[in-house]
């Protein structure tokens, strides 16, 4: 059975958009979101014929040839010329769920009725959303400012039967495809390939594809935590509400919460300690992976207020009659918020190598490098470099990109924020931080096994029972990488309850 999702003025948030990904729901324009284009396009068209004023992107150039006036005729040749001359993309193809959200994501902002665009047009985005035509985009050429241009152009291309689209994972010309679904090239009218070109959809995209993962991955972070906390033999007492209500920081609370929730019934844990303290990474995992659960609730408001909004220009409010040149394409407040994500993010790996670093370390029991025959096996030793690189390779891409601008459309747009550079490299620290958790569970998991006739938690011995069916204990050395790839698909495919990621 086919479910609908209906584009209206309904607040999109990550529950809806994880809800709209999962089920494979297609898109439909509400009767409201009709209403709002149309009375946009018609208040456009009437001002256009009745009025010889200039606007900026309808009757004139672009960028610093906005004082070049257009002549009637030529409109809709100035707009497709817009589209053809700001596809510059280069770089690596932007993964296809991605651009699906893109797509998904400029449907809901043009539908506010605030771009003028003709209801065809978007109908036509929702066809390609719908029929799964994913156009071949760039994660290269956009400033974050002006909107993402060049990556929002190859998207619009195929509407106008020019470009690419991905055929599986071959790529197709779009007209000889479009041609599969007997839709025709459509004509863009006045103002539309500003609508399609402005915009922040492709930082937004990214954004929001990264936060799906980083809810997930701060969630299973304190899971693998837990499993090395009993693995390495911990105090749970660092994890008492009484430490935490004293200096309550939301993310710290739900930690600690969850922490002493998911070790409840372990044997391990009720054991008396020998040790007074545990080493950092344990014992203030509420503080840290706390922290980032701060950043990423943070990041997440800032993004649902993004998705939620118009952000091409110039801006059309019929109502109170008025065509408004502005600046919502601007990426800053994206910009910073990705660059925080990387930072917050990065953290998750870096406290959980260290936590990796200590069970492979010889101590509290454990044998060096989990392995029975250490010597004559390496065991575990390698894999823990293998995160100490990753780790120190998001080090280097939580430089923050949104410090930087550079001059451009010869000084007319002089500050831009380049938050697709802060998008495309927090895309590369969420894979990253996903392979570095593997690698801790990996760890955590060999080292429980050490603790038999012991056992941890009801809810963490399922959960390891469950991975176990995947990759057996290491009796011997093998082939890691194997298991570390292994261990990042059991993590991708597990299902967590929504209510534990977004509340």
């Amino acid at each position: 059975m086919t479910t609908i999702h209906y584009i209206s003025s309904e607040l999109l948030d990550f529950k809806i958009i994880a809800k709209i990904i999962d089920q494979d729901m297609k898109l439909e324009l509400s009767e409201e979101s009709i209403q709002n284009i149309n009375a946009s396009r018609a208040y456009l068209d009437l001002k256009i014929a009745q009025s010889d004023v200039p606007f900026y992107g309808i009757n004139t150039g672009f960028g610093s040839l906005c004082n070049v006036e257009i002549q009637d005729e030529n409109l809709t040749l100035l707009q497709e010329n817009l589209v053809r001359s700001h596809a510059c993309g280069t770089g690596e193809y932007v993964p296809k769920e991605i651009v699906k959200l893109m797509i998904l994501l400029k449907i809901q902002s043009l539908s506010y009725g605030h771009s003028g665009v003709h209801l065809d047009t978007v109908q036509r985005l929702i066809d390609f959303y719908n029929l799964d035509i994913i156009p071949v985009v760039y994660t290269q050429g956009s400033l974050g400012a002006s909107g993402d241009l060049a990556p929002l152009a190859h998207l619009a291309l195929p509407l106008i039967g020019e470009g690419e689209v991905w055929d599986g994972n071959e790529i197709a010309f779009a007209k000889a495809y479009l041609e599969k679904y007997k839709l025709s090239p459509i004509k863009l009218k006045s103002k539309e390939g500003l609508a399609l070109l402005n915009g922040t959809q492709f930082m937004a995209a990214y954004g929001v594809y990264a936060l799906l993962r980083c809810h997930k991955l701060s969630y299973m972070a304190d899971v693998i935590g837990a499993i090395s906390i009993d693995a390495f033999d911990c105090n749970l007492s660092p994890f008492d509400a009484l430490v935490h209500f004293v200096r309550p920081h939301r993310g710290q609370i739900k930690t600690a919460e969850r922490i002493l929730m998911l070790l409840e019934g372990s044997e391990i844990g009720a054991l008396e300690k020998n040790t007074v303290q545990d080493p950092y990474s344990f014992r203030c995992i509420p503080q840290v992976h706390g922290a980032t659960k701060d950043a990423i609730r943070y990041v997440s408001g800032v993004f649902k207020t993004e998705i939620n909004s118009v952000t091409d220009n110039p801006n059309i409010f019929s109502k109170e009659d008025k065509i408004i040149s502005g600046g919502n394409f601007h990426g800053q407040p994206l910009a910073i918020t990705l660059d925080f994500l990387c930072i917050a993010m990065s953290e998750l790996a870096s406290i959980s190598e260290r936590r990796t670093y200590q069970l492979i370390s010889g101590l509290r029991g454990l044998p060096p490098f989990l392995v029975n025959n250490p010597g004559l096996q390496s065991g575990m030793m390698i894999p823990q470099y293998t995160a100490a690189s990753i780790v120190s390779q998001n080090k280097q891409f939580s430089t923050p990109a949104s410090i930087d601008s550079i001059v451009s459309s010869n000084g007319q747009e002089d500050h831009v924020s380049m938050g697709a550079n802060a998008a495309t490299k927090l895309y590369k620290v969420v894979e990253n931080v996903e392979t570095v958790l593997s690698i801790e569970l990996l760890n955590a998991a060999q080292a429980l096994d050490f603790r038999k006739p012991l056992k941890s938690s009801p809810f963490l011995e399922s959960f390891i029972n469950s991975l176990r069916e995947t990759i057996p204990f290491a009796k011997e050395d093998r082939v890691f990488s194997y298991d570390i790839k292994k261990c990042a698909g059991f993590i991708r495919q597990l299902q967590v309850d929504a209510q534990e990621l977004y509340s």
